[in-house]
């Protein structure tokens, strides 16, 4: 560790955003340039806490080597500890702009203090990386002679491509949408993950000899069985990509739209004409509103405020997290708390409140009477303990009237489509995920192998390289009887950079 005293002299300082009401002028990244001088002091701060759980199973899923290079920023070794950071994460510019950082949670400092910044920092050290020429991609020395296939380029499908790779097998990821990226191309927006971040990455490994294929949605348009004929085995890391419906009266109103729709149109138009070709969904001048929290609903607010929508309203439907941990949600848990988020913020320096509404139920979407949707009619509602579960019951009196020209469903996903499963016969699981054993990630198909939120559900990117990382190793042994790749937590094997 660097200074054994650090935690207790330098306070916990993260790296600030733009100003909200500048960065909601372009869609660039929100973030700021890091002080390098403060990410030393900040590094500081990690703690010689003997069994550090921010890299325990609390923390971080890919068991990120977070003390280690903690302690290399402190003592200026810079390129050190970008190599030890790749060890276990093959994309920290992704995970280090998007990933909420469960091993902040975990933090032992957080017992009694503000964690360390470990996402400011991991995000430094990796944009130095590039800055300096350090990051790169090379061919392996030697081919397997076994080809892949690996369908869908979101986290887990890009992770589980650069591994094997390593292992010298011929790798080709195929894409139904226009660019590679999946997730991380069209469902985060541009303004928390630039789209150049992932161009650039997903160009490395091009040069190291991993193949592309865009527009080519396997059991739509390209068959699935010949697919698999053709290669020696098959990874499915298509995500998790049905959306939450909310089958209420109305819903069929023009105007209602589920939430990746917007998102995914709106990044292809920024990128294919910096929106002027006006195929997009535009918020300009409309009341709008979000219904459902999280990431998702947060970039939808975000989005819409860039286009300047009249008003903004996003409803809940749980009740509001307490400020502090609450007693049933002790450290090194995911802090369940009340946060504001980039969205959050930028609402409120525009309109002058936070937009959120808690403990609210959509009961119907009202007609304009041309079939255009012209608000939304809600209650709110209690929620009580009983039988072990958490149930609501409407509050009578509460019932209102928003206005609403737009009306974005950010409710969460409900598994994969089941087209692809179908055609190659994979069975689902209760959830209507891949049905596959974390560690074996294999199907009841011989050679067909699936990782990521296709198989887990709904969840975050760095959970996607955990399941990239342990899927490659599960396919390289099932090719070769044998794998010298690293699964998660295991860090030997060469690094990325």
């Amino acid at each position: 560790m660097g200074k054994p005293s650090g935690f207790m002299e330098f306070p916990r300082k993260p790296v600030p955003y733009r100003d909200a009401e500048q960065r909601l002028t372009d869609f660039k990244e929100i973030f700021t340039p890091p002080d390098q001088g403060a990410l030393k002091r900040q590094s500081a701060r990690c703690m010689d806490c003997g069994v550090p759980f921010c890299q325990s199973d609390e923390g971080c899923p890919i068991d990120n080597l977070i003390p280690e290079w903690n302690d290399l920023i402190y003592q200026g070794r810079w390129k050190d500890a970008l190599d030890r950071l790749h060890r276990t994460n093959n994309f920290p510019e992704f995970t280090g702009r998007t990933c909420p950082a469960p091993c902040e949670g975990a933090c032992v400092l957080g017992i009694t203090d503000p964690p360390v910044t470990i996402k400011n920092i991991e995000n430094a050290i990796i944009d130095r990386g590039f800055e300096e020429g350090w990051v790169s991609h090379k061919s392996p020395a030697k081919r397997s002679g076994r080809k892949v296939a690996v369908v869908g380029s979101g986290p887990a499908g890009l992770t589980a491509a650069d591994q094997l790779n390593k292992a010298g097998h011929q790798v080709t990821v195929y894409e139904r949408e226009d660019r590679i990226g999946g997730l991380l191309m069209y469902g985060i927006p541009n303004m928390k993950l630039d789209k150049g971040v992932v161009d650039r990455r997903v160009n490395l490994m091009r040069e190291a000899g991993i193949e592309f294929v865009t527009g080519a949605d396997i059991g739509g348009n390209t068959d699935a069985k010949q697919l698999l004929s053709e290669h020696d085995a098959l990874l499915l890391a298509t995500g998790s990509t049905r959306p939450r419906d909310l089958p209420v009266p109305g819903r069929e109103l023009k105007g209602v739209h589920f939430a990746m729709e917007f998102l995914t149109e709106n990044t292809r138009s920024l990128l294919n004409s910096n929106l002027e070709d006006g195929k997009y969904i535009s918020a300009k001048d409309k009341h709008v509103i979000v219904i459902g929290g999280g990431d998702t609903g947060t970039d939808c607010i975000g989005t819409s405020l860039r286009h300047g929508c009249k008003s903004m309203l996003n409803l809940e439907l749980l009740p509001a997290p307490p400020v502090e941990r609450a007693s049933d949600n002790p450290w090194p848990l995911w802090p369940r708390i009340y946060r504001t988020d980039y969205g959050h913020e930028e609402a409120a320096a525009r309109f002058g409140a936070d937009p959120r509404r808690y403990a609210t139920v959509t009961k119907r979407f009202i007609d304009d009477g041309n079939g255009n949707v012209k608000g939304i009619e809600t209650v709110q509602v209690e929620w009580h303990h009983r039988d072990g579960r958490m149930k609501m019951q409407e509050i009578a009196g509460t019932e209102q009237t928003w206005e609403a020209d737009l009306v974005f469903l950010a409710m969460g996903f409900l598994g994969p489509e089941t087209y692809l499963s179908e055609s190659l016969g994979v069975e689902l699981d209760e959830s209507t995920n891949y049905q596959a054993e974390h560690g074996a990630f294999v199907t009841n198909i011989p050679g067909v192998f699936v990782a990521g939120d296709c198989r887990r559900g709904q969840s975050l990117v760095v959970w996607g390289i955990n399941e990239g990382r342990g899927a490659a190793r599960a396919v390289d042994e099932f090719l070769c009887g044998v794998s010298e790749l690293p699964a998660p937590g295991i860090t030997l094997g060469a690094a990325t950079g």
